[in-house]
């Protein structure tokens, strides 16, 4: 298993879970400050590693007139300000080979979306930037087709690969979690997240939104933490119900506390075989 260390945090350490969360979207500057510093202070309490989440622009929305977020440049200047306010670790994903560059000068995890993990010009701009690289897996692949996608960073040299697994689709407006990809995509070498949100998701179920089912997120992380998981990733609302995209699989914030007390003590029974 290739260990991969941001600062002090290491994914891939068998003793200690990794937290990645935020919002969707950034929906405004005072209000992502807010949460970060919420989040942060509860990860610091039970001393959870902890990166900070979001994107500044949501381009597969269902629909055109969905919130897509502040747009590259404005987005990058609230994370810059969460990063340093906070001394937090930033992840962000972008969708053209060109934003590569100037979201690697903020963010140490530049994440490719799941609906674009095949770009062979993406996840090359990625790894050029010398950043980590976090592939999520397809909901239109099989785990072990991730195999393609770390070969592809690995023929130009990347080395700082995450997998994330999101549940597969199966059927219509839905996804199905199979906690056998946990270990199967462990086993390429480079530490697995599970996303505990998007896998409750039910895509493009409202017709022009999608809908989710957030009730299931606990059990889902719990079953994920047994499976394997190196780190869980979460879109964490202060209510869920007002957020500008993906609120009805969004976890609350004041369920974030009692769930990773239960994670954290999971990660501790959990002997994984690398």
């Amino acid at each position: 298993m290739h260990k991969v260390a941001l600062r002090s945090i290491v994914f891939g350490d068998p003793r200690k879970l990794v937290l990645i969360g935020g919002p969707c979207v950034i929906e405004d500057e005072k209000g992502t400050l807010r949460l970060a510093k919420k989040i942060s202070e509860i990860t610091r309490a039970l001393k959870i590693p902890y990166v900070f989440k979001a994107s500044f622009d949501k381009a597969n929305r269902s629909s055109i007139r969905s919130f897509r977020g502040p747009g590259l440049k404005k987005g990058l200047a609230i994370l810059a300000r969460v990063k340093k306010e906070f001394k937090l670790p930033i992840l962000t994903d972008f969708h053209t080979p060109e934003q590569a560059e100037p979201v690697a000068e903020v963010a140490d995890i530049l994440q490719i979306p799941a609906f674009l993990c095949r770009q062979t010009d993406l996840l090359f701009a990625a790894a050029a930037t010398g950043r980590i690289v976090n592939v999520k897996k397809g909901q239109f692949l099989s785990p072990w087709e991730a195999k393609n996608m770390i070969q592809k960073l690995e023929e130009v040299g990347c080395k700082k690969i995450l997998l994330t697994e999101r549940g597969t689709s199966f059927g219509y407006n839905n996804l199905v979690n199979d906690f056998r990809a946990i270990p199967i995509m462990r086993g390429f070498g480079y530490p697995v997240i599970y996303d505990a949100t998007h896998s409750v998701q039910i895509p493009g179920g409202k017709g022009t939104s999608s809908g989710g089912m957030s009730e299931f997120i606990p059990t889902l992380s719990r079953c994920a933490v047994v499976a394997g998981a190196d780190a869980v990733f979460m879109e964490i609302h202060e209510d869920p119900k007002k957020a500008l995209s993906d609120g009805p699989n969004a976890l609350a914030l004041s369920q974030l506390e009692p769930l990773l007390k239960k994670l954290i003590a999971l990660k501790k029974c959990v002997v994984t075989e690398d």
